[in-house]
This record gives C-alpha cells, sequence and structure tokens, in this order.
C-alpha cells in the first residue's frame, strides 16, 4: 500500500486565484477514512473553495487523488456511489416534492422504484424530515431544504461500503439547535460506522471541538493550525486568526475544548 492509498482524499499543491486575488496558496491536505474533519476560519479563508477543489467542482493543478486513485479515472457514475456533497446553497427552484428530491439522490444505485422509495422513507426519517416529505421543495425552510439534501446525499451514498467520503458546506448554518445536533450527529456516525471520511465547513468553534477528530484553521491563504480539537482549538490561534479574545474551558460532561468569550 503506498502512502496515498491510505488516505481517502489526497491533494497537493492546492493554488486558487480569481482575478487577482489568491484564495488559497500551495495548501496540501490529506483526509482519513473514519474521522470527521472540520474546516474552520474566518470569512474569506477559503474552506468553500478549498472543497470544491477536494469535490472535484472546482478544478485546480493539484494533484487530487481519492483512495489513492487519480479523480480522473473515476467516472461520474462510479464517483456519484462513493462522494456526496451537501452544499452550503441550493439553486433547485423546480416544485419538486420534498421526497422527490431525497429520491433523486437514490439515482446512481440502479434501485427499483419501489426500493428508491423505501429509501428516501428512511432517511427522510433519519432527517426528521418525514412530516413534510409531501411539501413543495421549494415551500420549505432554509434548515428543512439543507436537511432534505443531507437526506438526498445519504441516500445517495448507502451503498458506497467502505468508500465513502462524505462533505458538508456549512450544513447548521440554518439550523435550530438541536438539528445542529443531529446532524452532525450523523456525520460523526457516517464516519464510526461506514468508515467514511467526512470533512465539513463550519463557523461554530465548540460544534467544531465536539463532533470533530481533526480541526483544520485556514486563515490568509494557508492552513494555520491542523490537529485533534485540543491541539488546534486554542485562545492563542483564536486571538490571531479571529482577533478575539477567549478562554478555552473543558466541557464538563463530554470534555471537548469550550470556547467561552472573556
Amino acid at each position: 500500500m503506498t502512502n496515498e492509498s491510505k488516505y481517502a482524499i489526497s491533494a497537493r499543491h492546492i493554488s486558487v486565484k480569481f482575478a487577482d486575488t489568491t484564495i488559497l496558496d500551495n495548501v496540501s491536505i490529506n483526509l482519513n477514512p473514519g474521522e470527521v474533519t472540520a474546516l474552520l476560519g474566518p470569512n474569506g479563508a477559503g474552506k468553500s473553495t478549498l472543497l470544491k477543489v477536494l469535490s472535484g467542482e472546482l478544478k485546480t493543478q493539484a494533484n487530487l487523488r481519492y483512495f489513492g486513485q487519480s479523480r480522473d479515472v473515476w467516472t461520474p457514475a462510479k464517483l456519484a456511489m462513493h462522494l456526496g456533497l451537501v452544499p452550503q446553497h441550493s439553486t433547485l427552484s423546480f416544485p419538486f416534492l420534498a421526497s422527490e428530491v431525497v429520491e433523486l439522490g437514490a439515482i446512481p444505485l440502479k434501485l427499483s422504484n419501489r426500493e428508491i422509495k423505501a429509501l428516501a422513507k428512511h432517511y427522510l426519517n433519519t432527517v426528521d424530515m418525514l412530516p413534510l416529505a409531501s411539501r413543495p421543495y421549494p415551500s420549505l425552510s432554509g434548515g428543512e431544504k439543507q436537511r432534505i439534501h443531507f437526506a438526498r446525499v445519504l441516500s445517495q451514498l448507502h451503498h458506497a461500503k467502505g468508500q465513502t467520503i462524505l462533505m458538508l458546506d456549512e450544513p447548521t448554518s440554518a439550523l435550530d439547535l438541536a438539528h445542529q445536533h443531529n446532524t452532525l450527529a450523523l456525520a460523526r456516525e457516517m464516519a464510526t460506522k461506514n468508515n467514511a471520511a467526512v470533512i465539513v465547513v463550519l463557523h461554530d468553534l465548540n460544534l467544531a471541538s465536539q463532533y470533530s477528530d481533526r480541526i483544520i484553521v485556514l486563515n490568509q491563504q494557508k492552513i494555520v493550525a491542523d490537529g485533534s480539537p485540543w491541539d488546534a482549538i486554542t485562545s492563542e490561534m483564536i486571538s490571531d486568526v479571529y482577533g478575539y479574545d477567549v478562554i478555552i474551558t473543558e466541557h464538563p460532561k463530554k470534555g471537548f475544548p469550550l470556547v467561552i468569550s472573556r
């Protein structure tokens, strides 16, 4: 086994520039199966751009590999069964029912119509959206749409069988407290039970600390911290990156680093 084949994602020398603005400057990253990795950083740090590069949506000169194989050798049909992306925003405007949007995720699986509907129902229930399954998608709130797309991607990855990559771009931005935790707990479960490599863009440092195995912090086009929550989430890092003074303490029950304003 080569070094790169043990990683779910390996990317070297990622540089992204729009017009005269550098977004990412020679960033390299490896992501392990079975781990939740949180991408943190201030607005404009390049988190969503990095996710687009790692998903292959944004083409660069980076050497991008999934499970040791070049991104170029993955056919769209095969990749759709192993890599799922929940976007920050959706432009879907057709009057599909919520259940029909989730069913779209099962298209790569080549299931019968009955099996697709059963799978969609299962994941609608998983994300607590089954009562709204018959609602037109455009009528849903922002948070409800986020949960529908999460259910769609979970359906898409149902047959991934170990080689699984789940990407979530600010999946909690429109969610209430309970659904924020439910979404990240499901992502955590994908890592622990399905050996998925999960990468999630977050702004909430405490949610990142609670649910992540690894935290990568971007600032000024570079990775400035990379490690476990206790290694990456420090008062010095937060002061340097966010320009804000905090206290770091230990969560009294769960033991993760808890960020408190001074």
